[in-house]
């Protein structure tokens, strides 16, 4: 389901640190040599690389890339670069301090929060106390107002189960109960954050579907029939998270590349996030959604050294 293509045989971090030292050194920047390194290792090996290289020169990889590299491409490399559980993180972060924060910008949270592991989201949510010194819960109350705020802390809070495990009859009962909060358009009722916040996906996905087979719609068709605005918008971003993230990033990769000017910031967070989970899903989705190839509409759509660090990271050969 990953993009990422990484060398069968691999050289040794400190070899890789070295490669990436000289491509800083001189008059110019050997771009094409970092893309080479960190757009073809793993978390694992780039936290290594990372770390050995702290270790080397005594100095961070991240300031480096900051200094040696500009623009977008610097970006997503540095993106690229972070720990995962730092990146997200700190996505979330600047997320929260945004001055005006729309659906577009709190999305990211839900991204962390529904469509990633237990496991990981544990990992961000330490990661955050560690740089921020305040939780993500914390800051979210601060920095977001309700009925908004009360869906994203239930949503970040969870340590869902991880396992395949789902009762039928218990994903009919809160079916039912979705449809009732719906259908009295309160889309932020105790029972709505409490099923998506605490159930495991396998459950939920479960009865979204009994949902489409006792009442004639899609989850998600009500609630945009219920109302159009932002805790309605916010909620769906929630259950496409759950039920297909594949679709949801698909969907965020269109969004970024249509219309006038593309939303960089979008694209590289979609592509980073999602290159070593279920890009190649992704790209099945784009495809069915757009009857177009993904990677033909990343092309068009970006150029010079960024545009070949996203086709590493989706698996051309540059």
């Amino acid at each position: 389901m990953s993009t990422l293509r990484v060398p069968e045989i691999v050289p040794p971090p400190a070899q890789d640190c070295e490669t990436l030292r000289k491509a800083f050194q001189g008059w110019g920047t050997d771009e094409k040599a970092i893309i080479r390194v960190l757009g073809q290792r793993n978390a694992s090996q780039r936290r290594i690389i990372s770390e050995t290289y702290q270790q080397l020169y005594n100095e961070s990889l991240i300031d480096g890339l900051y200094s040696e590299l500009s623009g977008d491409f610097r970006n997503a490399v540095i993106l690229w670069a972070y720990d995962p559980p730092e990146r997200d993180a700190r996505l979330a972060k600047d997320a929260l301090k945004m001055r005006k924060k729309g659906i577009s910008h709190l999305q990211v949270i839900v991204e962390i929060a529904c469509a990633s592991s237990p496991h990981h989201l544990m990992s961000v949510r330490q990661a955050y106390c560690s740089f921020f010194e305040s939780s993500l819960e914390e800051d979210i109350t601060a920095n977001v107002s309700l009925p908004l705020r009360k869906l994203l802390v239930g949503m970040v809070s969870s340590y869902r189960f991880d396992k395949e495990m789902v009762d039928l009859d218990v994903a009919k009962l809160e079916a039912a109960k979705l449809h009732e909060a719906i259908n009295k358009k309160q889309l932020d009722h105790d029972d709505v954050v409490w099923i998506l916040s605490t159930r495991n996906v396998y459950q939920l996905q479960a009865t979204f579907e009994f949902y489409k087979q006792n009442y004639g719609n899609s989850i998600d068709q009500d609630i945009k029939r219920c109302s159009n605005g932002d805790l309605a918008s916010l909620l769906k971003v929630i259950i496409y998270c759950i039920d297909s993230p594949e679709k949801h990033f698909a969907e965020v990769i269109r969004a970024s590349i249509v219309g006038l000017g593309t939303d960089e910031d979008s694209l590289t967070r979609a592509i980073v996030m999602r290159a070593e989970i279920d890009m190649m899903k992704i790209r099945g989705e784009y495809f069915e959604m757009n009857k177009t190839s993904m990677d033909n509409a990343v092309i068009g759509d970006t150029s010079g050294d960024y545009k070949d660090f996203l086709m590493t990271l989706l698996g051309a050969k540059i």
